[in-house]
């Protein structure tokens, strides 16, 4: 623990007392970058009595693990300047009274014909400035810069409908994870920080957006095919009663999702958790516990993170040339998705209207 972060712990009011102690630093060095820091006693989470000083030791402590996940990928911030029971508001253009240090970068907007100018957090003063902005949730582009056309990941949010719960999500996610892995893909989950669940895939390999997004549909078309009662494709409320929805349109350029380790705002203190399908740890834990699940060598060595395999190695290129047969989309035509799986070479082109075979 740095003495910085020592300072904040100490001087902070007891947990949901508020306060206006005035002994608590207006400043914070943070690898030698000076950034002010205003109304640490404010409570930001009234459930939990989670104060803006605790959200940003949580964003220090938290710091090691996060930020390989979050540099040079533009991020879209989601603030609660009166906390999370108040009006939040979310924020692409990085603001303008930045510091000078806090790094930036553009992205083409087709909606305003004009580059937006995301901010990039690269260190950990920039994770800091941001904490002070109430800027409680972090969501990333799934593509970084200067290849802001290509996705290093694709994304399936498992959002299940009442009264399916996070069970249902867990069953489901498991099912996918199956399905990529017979495809040669590995996924990693993570909790959405509500009901549900977060499926990453990572790809680290030259693709585009538009095979992306069609091949997730495909997955959730197959998905929903081998299991009708449990899963829909389909956004519609109506046909999501008691079902997973597995929402394959993140899978987009322009789109962000929220970064791993992030917190959530509704409700209590609580950060996007990766998980372990194999033992099903799923939990959305309060962000003032410890994050036990980073792991600890002696010495000076960096932490090592539950998700850095994700930022490993090249994922789509080492899929198989499995014959998928398109007989999984007879009853739901899908040409494009279809298409997507034939320019990954997932399904046979002999293959079509035929069943695969064993």
């Amino acid at each position: 623990m740095t003495l910085m972060q020592k300072t904040i712990r100490k001087r902070m009011p007891a947990r949901g007392t508020g306060g206006t102690d005035k002994s608590l630093p207006s400043s914070l060095n943070v690898g030698g970058k000076q950034i002010a820091v205003s109304n640490l006693q404010k409570v930001l989470y009234p459930e939990a009595g989670f104060t803006k000083g605790q959200v940003i030791d949580y964003y220090l402590r938290i710091a090691p693990a996060m930020l390989p996940h979050l540099r040079g990928r533009p991020l879209t911030l989601k603030r609660y300047p009166n906390g999370v029971d108040g009006m939040f508001f979310y924020e692409k253009r990085c603001p303008v009274h930045r510091p000078e240090w806090v790094t930036t970068g553009k992205v083409w907007s087709d909606g305003n014909d004009d580059y937006i100018s995301y901010c990039l957090v690269e260190d950990r003063a920039t994770l800091v400035w941001l904490a002070n902005l109430a800027c409680l949730e972090m969501h990333t582009l799934l593509s970084r810069l200067p290849k802001d056309k290509v996705p290093t990941s694709m994304v399936f949010d498992l959002d299940p409908g009442t009264p399916a719960d996070m069970l249902d999500s867990i069953r489901v996610a498991l099912q996918m994870r199956d399905v990529l892995l017979r495809l040669g893909l590995k996924s990693f989950p993570k909790t959405s920080g509500s009901k549900g669940l977060h499926m990453w895939v990572p790809l680290n390999t030259p693709v585009t957006f538009d095979r992306t997004k069609h091949f997730a549909h495909a997955i959730a078309l197959l998905l929903e095919r081998e299991h009708p009662r449990q899963v829909t494709s389909v956004m519609k409320k109506d046909l999501r009663t008691g079902k997973v929805f597995v929402d394959w349109s993140q899978n987009d350029e322009h789109k962000t999702t929220a970064c791993v380790y992030t917190l959530r705002g509704p409700r209590a203190a609580h950060r996007l958790h990766p998980g372990d399908l194999g033992r099903a740890r799923f939990r959305a834990p309060e962000a003032r516990s410890r994050p036990r699940h980073l792991h600890h060598r002696p010495g000076p060595q960096p932490r090592r993170a539950a998700w850095r395999p994700v930022r490993a190695g090249p994922q789509a290129q080492a899929a198989p040339r499995a014959r998928l047969g398109a007989n999984v989309f007879a009853e739901r035509s899908d040409r494009r998705s279809t298409r997507c799986l034939l320019l990954f070479g997932l399904c046979h082109p002999d293959n079509r209207g035929r069943r695969a075979p064993q």
